[in-house]
């Protein structure tokens, strides 16, 4: 079996300039935005530090409340009214993925069984998932729920 012939239905290419005008805006935003996200994880996980072998709590609660945010953000800007094409970039993937982490998360379960507290670390692997996805699901329900009330 071949693959179809693609170049005939897909749109002209445009040249590299062009391409790069439309995407620059786009990549500056979500590096503004990681910078602000980061920035405020690193600030949370300052003021909340987590203990040698301790339950993580800043980084846990930053992913929850950070996936919660997600959920909202993508119910507005899917559902009630379209957003400028920047505001999915800064905010979803700029702000609230440079909030969140998933390499700061892997790194605390690394850290917690490497230092001989296996049971702690699974905990925090399971209970950061459990937590995540509830939050999302909840936030993204409750985002509905408020905004079909407010709805003449």
């Amino acid at each position: 079996m071949t693959a179809p012939d693609t170049e005939s239905v897909s749109a002209p290419r445009q040249p590299a300039w062009r391409t790069w005008r439309t995407q620059a805006p786009i990549v500056a935003v979500v590096a503004l935005g990681g910078a602000i996200g980061a920035t405020a994880r690193y600030a949370a996980s300052l003021w909340w530090p987590a203990q040698p072998g301790g339950f993580p709590w800043a980084i846990f609660w930053i992913n929850v409340v950070g996936c919660a945010m997600i959920g909202v953000l993508m119910v507005i800007i899917t559902e009630v009214r379209p957003a400028h094409r920047l505001v999915r970039p800064f905010v979803g993937t700029g702000v609230l993925g440079g909030f969140t982490t998933f390499s700061t998360y892997a790194v605390d379960i690394q850290h917690l069984v490497d230092s001989g507290h296996p049971s702690t670390g699974l905990a925090y692997l399971a209970a950061t998932l459990i937590a995540a996805l509830t939050a999302v699901w909840l936030a993204t329900a409750a985002t509905r729920r408020v905004l079909k009330r407010r709805q003449p």
